[in-house]
């Protein structure tokens, strides 16, 4: 048994090892800020110690696992190298876990932490799967073959992998405080791809993403006939989507799923794509798929009266598109408003005609203040800036939230990668939710 101590284990990713490595029944600790985060409700109920950061949770017989936030000049870094305990970064770490098994990385610009959770739902019921997804979820089963995880591209950091399959879901210009531009990008999502050892699972609708060579097999999945595995008759229902797939222009199977908008039936077309080459049974797949439950922070929805408050991570344009499909699709009768929070200086920069035409998809839209980073300085740009681009947009203040209870029958999407919960938090005190 070895004894793990987590530096900033309050993290999506770093949250979702501590559990597995837990479950694994190793001896895990961590800390972090005191400030609440949904990440750490599940490592609660597993009892695993929280601590505020201190030099003196340190101690030498420990593997120090470093969240990647966090400089090597952090305390409990520099700490923990003092005395010789055995120091790694997260996604170094990750990258050698996975190789105990046969491992699937799902990556992609949008949709990896919901078609991970997708993936793990479906296939757990197959085979002993373990399985790490980005909102904080971890499991570490007994016995595991497999071990499903989230492989993020941020500071090519997915380039500390070599799994044995990769999904890629898109590939899109993002994370601007790192990268120069969309060649860029996908030169990270060609170096991923050249480290996979059997298989690459990806989306052939998207063109940035059949730029990518492989010295494995590459199995493409989308809405278009080029693809091996293609969506056809499309029905959107009250319960969810139903849809027939080929294989080969041959016909495959119908599936229902509880998501609303074309990037969920593209994510489970991922997924049928995967477990079809794996074996996994046809009557498992349409049963797993119908029954998922969705992630954390991914259209997590909220009934309250004739209102539906939804809350999404949401924070480039396609991602705000697609939320705003989905209610639209799921609820055409109600009034659709977003509450956005954009996130980083330099996203909001890069974007922000991106976000201005993505956004002006809603009914009504209110515009809360930039969500920095601590990577970056401010003052390169306002809120203000993205409000002027918004014809009728609204700044969020104690004021306009009020307004919001005006819309009675409305969807009101409260989206973005920062704090944006405590909006919709004062919004359900205010009305007495």
């Amino acid at each position: 048994m070895t004894n793990y101590h987590f530096v900033g284990i309050k993290g999506t990713g770093m949250s979702s090892l501590a559990q597995i490595l837990h479950d694994m029944g190793e001896t895990v600790q961590g800390s972090d800020v005191t400030k609440h985060f949904f990440t750490q409700d599940a490592l609660e109920e597993r009892e695993i110690p929280l601590l505020p950061f201190s030099r003196d949770n340190i101690k030498k017989d420990q593997v120090v696992i470093c969240g990647n936030a966090f400089p090597d000049d952090h305390e409990e870094i520099k700490e923990a190298r003092a005395l010789g305990a055995e120091t790694i970064r997260y996604d170094a770490f990750l990258g050698q876990l996975s190789k105990q098994y046969t491992s699937v990385a799902i990556t992609g610009t949008h949709g990896k932490t919901s078609t991970t959770g997708l993936l793990a739902h479906v296939f757990r019921e197959y085979a002993p799967t373990s399985y790490l997804i980005g909102d904080g979820t971890g499991v570490g089963a007994k016995d595991s073959e497999y071990f499903i995880f989230e492989a993020c591209e941020y500071r090519r950091h997915f380039l500390s992998y070599t799994p044995d399959y990769c999904l890629i879901t898109n590939i899109e210009f993002d994370h601007t405080d790192y990268y120069k531009d969309l060649e860029d990008v996908i030169s990270a999502f060609q170096e991923m791809a050249l480290r996979v050892k059997k298989a690459i699972i990806a989306c052939g609708d998207d063109l940035n993403v059949r730029q990518i060579k492989a010295i494995v097999p590459i199995v493409y999945y989308g809405m278009s006939e080029e693809n091996d595995y293609q969506a056809r008759n499309i029905v959107r229902t009250d319960e969810g989507t139903t849809f027939d797939v080929y294989l080969h222009k041959q016909f495959f199977g119908r599936y229902t799923i509880p998501g609303f908008g074309d990037h969920h039936v593209l994510n489970a077309l991922g997924v049928i794509a995967f477990c079809d080459r794996e074996g996994v049974p046809n009557s498992l797949l349409k049963e797993r798929l119908a029954t998922f439950g969705g992630v954390k922070r991914r259209f997590s929805e909220k009934k309250m009266g004739n209102q539906v408050l939804v809350d999404d991570y949401a924070h480039h344009p396609t991602e705000i598109k697609a939320t705003i499909q989905t209610a639209r699709n799921k609820w055409p009768d109600k009034e659709v408003l977003a509450v956005f929070q954009p996130h980083t200086f330099t996203r909001t920069l890069a974007f922000l005609d991106g976000f201005a035409e993505s956004l002006q998809a809603a009914d009504y839209v209110y515009l809360c203040d930039i969500f920095g980073s601590a990577r970056e300085s401010g003052g390169m740009l306002t809120i203000e800036d993205l409000q002027s681009k918004i014809p009728n947009s609204k700044l969020m203040n104690d004021e306009t939230l009020a307004e919001l209870q005006k819309h009675k029958d409305a969807v009101i999407l409260f989206m973005g990668a920062g704090d944006i919960q405590k909006y919709q938090e004062a919004y359900e005190q205010l009305i007495g939710a």
